[in-house]
């Protein structure tokens, strides 16, 4: 698994992927402790950490089919949005893989009676699997595309 040491790296990477993928990637930095989402408590005109360090914040918005957002924390975890379907905390080096897994087709929806609900499943190398709950009333044309 390729080891993405930064903020920075993630994004170089979510580019090559939508570029292998024929997407479009838009990317927002937040430079900074008094822009960084997480850092609430920094002061009006303080920018580094306790520890002297610049946190940098990334996100990225892919174009196309499914709806693709993923933010990149300093901490060293993203989110990933698809089609609504948020999956938190995960490690900026699976970034990579899970755009890859759902790109590719391997990412899925399983239907439980009990308790009822829909769930989106993204496999990735390993045996390592990300599953999130899809929240609202019905699923989106390509969440309903994914059903197995």
């Amino acid at each position: 698994m390729e080891q993405l040491g930064s903020t920075e790296a993630v994004v170089q990477a979510v580019r090559e992927i939508a570029a292998q993928y024929d997407r479009e990637c838009h990317a927002t930095h937040d430079i900074g402790a008094d822009q960084t989402s997480r850092r609430t408590a920094a002061g009006i005109t303080v920018t580094t950490d306790p520890d002297g360090s610049l946190p940098h914040e990334a996100h990225l918005e892919l174009s196309g089919t499914p709806a693709i957002e993923v933010r990149v924390f300093p901490e060293g975890d993203a989110k990933i949005t698809v089609d609504n379907v948020e999956f938190h905390d995960l490690p900026r080096d699976d970034v990579p893989p899970f755009l890859h897994s759902v790109y590719g087709g391997l990412a899925y929806v399983k239907g439980r009676f009990f308790p009822p609900g829909w769930r989106l499943v993204v496999p990735l190398p390993g045996d390592r699997t990300y599953k999130e709950i899809t929240h609202g009333v019905g699923l989106t044309p390509w969440l309903s595309s994914k059903v197995r």
